[in-house]
C-alpha cells in the first residue's frame, strides 16, 4: 500500500486504500469546496460585523441571545464532533460496521438536537418580532446563523445517505473515502460555530 494511497487527506490515515488519481481529484475538489465555503462564511461574518449596531430601534443582541439555549447547542455540536471522531477511529481500526454506526448515530442525533434547539430559537425570534426585515442587524444575524444551520441540515442528510450505503454495501474503501470527506465538513462546521458563538452571542451580550 503506497503512501500516495494511504495519505490522501493531509494529516489523516484512516486505513483505506485510495482509488488513484480519480479519487485524489475528488479529495482536492472537496478541499477547494471547503475553502470556498470558508470564504463565504467570512463574507457573512464581515457583513454581520458592519451591521452589529444597525438595530434601527429594534431587538438587539441581548434580546435575541438566550445563553442557556446557545450553551446547549454548543455542547450538542461538540458532542457530535467528538462522536464522529470516535466513528472515524472505529473505521480506521476496523472495529466493525456496527460499532462505527453506533458512534455515527450519536453524531447524527447530537447534530439533530442542535438543529432542533436552533429552530426553537428562531421561532422565539419570530414571536418577539426579531425577523430579518426588522433591521440590518437582524438581517445579518439570520443570514449568518441560518447559513450555518442549513449546512448542519445538509450534513445530517449526508449522514443519512451514507448510513443507508453502509447498511447495504458495508464499509468499502469508496464509502470510507466519503466518510472522511464528511468528517472534514462536519468538523469545519464546528469551527464556524465557535466563531458564531464567540463573535455573535458572547460578544453581543458582553
Amino acid at each position: 500500500m503506497s503512501d500516495q494511497q494511504t495519505n490522501m487527506h493531509p494529516g489523516l490515515n484512516l486505513g483505506y486504500v485510495g482509488g488513484g488519481k480519480h479519487e485524489e481529484s475528488k479529495v482536492f475538489g472537496f478541499w477547494v469546496f471547503l475553502m470556498s465555503d470558508l470564504v463565504t462564511f467570512g463574507l457573512v461574518f464581515a457583513i454581520f460585523g458592519t451591521m452589529r449596531n444597525a438595530t434601527a430601534g429594534g431587538p438587539g443582541a441581548h434580546e435575541v441571545t438566550e445563553l442557556r439555549s446557545i450553551a446547549i447547542q454548543t455542547g450538542l455540536l461538540l458532542l457530535s464532533s467528538f462522536a464522529f471522531s470516535w466513528a472515524s477511529l472505529a473505521m480506521k481500526y476496523e472495529a466493525g460496521r456496527w460499532r462505527f454506526l453506533i458512534w455515527f448515530s450519536v453524531a447524527a442525533t447530537s447534530g439533530l438536537g442542535f438543529l432542533i434547539f436552533e429552530l426553537l430559537d428562531f421561532h422565539h425570534l419570530i414571536e418577539i418580532g426579531a425577523v430579518p426585515q426588522r433591521s440590518g442587524y437582524l438581517s445579518a444575524f439570520w443570514s449568518l446563523v441560518g447559513l450555518h444551520g442549513l449546512h448542519v441540515a445538509g450534513g445530517l442528510l449526508w449522514i443519512g445517505v451514507l448510513t443507508l450505503q453502509i447498511l447495504k454495501f458495508g464499509l468499502t474503501d469508496t464509502i470510507k473515502s466519503r466518510i472522511t470527506r464528511l468528517g472534514l465538513y462536519w468538523h469545519f462546521l464546528d469551527i464556524v460555530w465557535i466563531g458564531i458563538f464567540s463573535l455573535v452571542f458572547l460578544a453581543g451580550v458582553a
